[in-house]
């Protein structure tokens, strides 16, 4: 292993500011990311919808690891390593589909594997082979108001803070009954902690985001935005809705539980909806009698974000590849029995999200490029970066801790 920022300490951080360099360029600082911040959280891997019968199933990768989510023919999801016991190629090769004869069969030497991980067949291996000890590895798995959650630390948080905040969100705007409209990825040349810092403020949103924008009061917050976002409150309470508004995120997490948040905020009068025009897209979801004016914004641990309109939703999910790639996956979400061509069009359904996702892959490859000059130095954050200076507080807590010099490249 090269000498490196493996053996000593990152370079200090300014209170109140942006990271040094460091932080976006070095590989060794990447792996340590990838040990001690993101690996041990749990990751939104995608939605119950996308495995609904025995045998179906996806892909998902962070880092070097790919993970199969499949349900078994007892219906349960489990999150199996896609990597073979035998010689530890991957085994399942495609995005998403169904497993043919409910089995998975590695390409390399034809190992067989059950829905459940279990070894089914393993060619030419002798009447001494014992099967049971060779079965897919597993890594927990959670399912919370239909959005699937993945973790690869051997004691991962406690998602109990998660469960409630959930519960207060994304079931109130029933997503456990919803199904996936879309799914795109955005590939983007940058470090996984400058696409994460973008989401999280909301100070880029008006130079860079004139459609999203023009609608959401979350983009120019003053007072009179404030009183938006509580008539926002009232008129959602005033249709029997209690969407509850919790800060457990980052720096605020409860010991030992999952990071956790959700909040509210208004569309400006006459929009109801984040579509190009601000009208509906599709029919109404959970308990919402009608549109109430507002989005709902929530997050669990580093990595996942999520969006509910009243009428469809929105999965982010961040994928750290390399030290200055990163992929963010958009998923749409509907009601279940909502169908294309008839409760809404696709086109219509994805283009605010799809656009502004285009313009995140820009600015933040943009940012990267800029810090990739040795003349780049940290600047101090504004009142509207605070989420991000959050997160930076507490991923530089979670990732102080020495790095293991026998721990794999991530």
């Amino acid at each position: 292993m090269a000498e490196g920022l493996t053996q000593q300490a990152p370079p200090p951080r300014r209170h109140g500011f942006a990271l040094p360099q460091a932080y976006y360029v070095d590989p060794d600082i990447f792996r340590r990311d990838m040990e001690r911040f993101v690996m041990p959280h749990w990751h939104c891997a995608g939605h119950v919808s996308m495995v609904g019968e025995p045998g179906q199933f996806f892909t998902v990768e962070i880092g070097a690891e790919s993970v199969i989510l499949v349900r078994g023919q007892d219906h349960e999801i489990r999150a199996l390593l896609n990597v073979c016991r035998h010689r530890g190629s991957r085994v399942c090769t495609e995005a998403e589909g169904k497993a043919r004869g409910s089995v998975f069969a590695c390409p390399y030497h034809a190992w067989t594997y059950g829905l459940d991980g279990s070894l089914k067949g393993a060619r030419q291996m002798g009447p001494d082979f014992d099967k049971s000890s060779f079965g897919l590895k597993q890594i927990p798995v959670a399912v919370i108001e239909g959005l699937i959650f993945i973790a690869f630390g051997d004691h991962p948080p406690s998602l109990d803070q998660a469960r409630a905040t959930l519960a207060g969100s994304a079931g109130i705007y029933g997503w456990a009954d919803a199904k996936v409209a879309c799914r795109r990825m955005y590939s983007v040349d940058a470090n996984w902690k400058l696409a994460v810092e973008n989401y999280l403020e909301c100070y880029h949103c008006g130079p860079a985001h004139q459609e999203y924008s023009k609608f959401h009061v979350f983009a120019r917050p003053s007072a009179m935005n404030r009183e938006e976002d509580a008539q926002v409150r009232r008129r959602a309470t005033a249709m029997g809705i209690q969407i509850a508004e919790m800060d457990c995120w980052g720096d605020r997490a409860l010991a030992g539980q999952e990071s956790a948040d959700a909040a509210r905020s208004a569309l400006y009068p006459g929009y109801v909806s984040g579509s190009e025009d601000g009208g509906p897209v599709a029919p109404l979801m959970g308990r919402f009698p009608d549109y109430d004016g507002g989005v709902t914004f929530f997050d669990i641990g580093p990595t996942s974000n999520f969006l509910a309109y009243p009428d469809h939703g929105l999965i982010y999910r961040f994928i750290p590849r390399r030290v200055q790639k990163t992929d963010m996956e958009v998923i749409w979400l509907v009601r279940g029995d909502a169908v294309e061509g008839r409760d809404y069009d696709l086109g219509r359904l994805t283009w605010m999200w799809h656009v502004t996702s285009l313009a995140d892959k820009r600015i933040i490859e943009w940012n990267q490029q800029g810090v990739n000059s040795r003349y780049y130095e940290p600047g101090p954050y504004t009142p509207m970066e605070s989420g991000t200076d959050r997160l930076i507080e507490w991923y530089l807590r979670e990732t102080a801790a020495p790095l293991s010099v026998t721990s794999p490249v991530m």
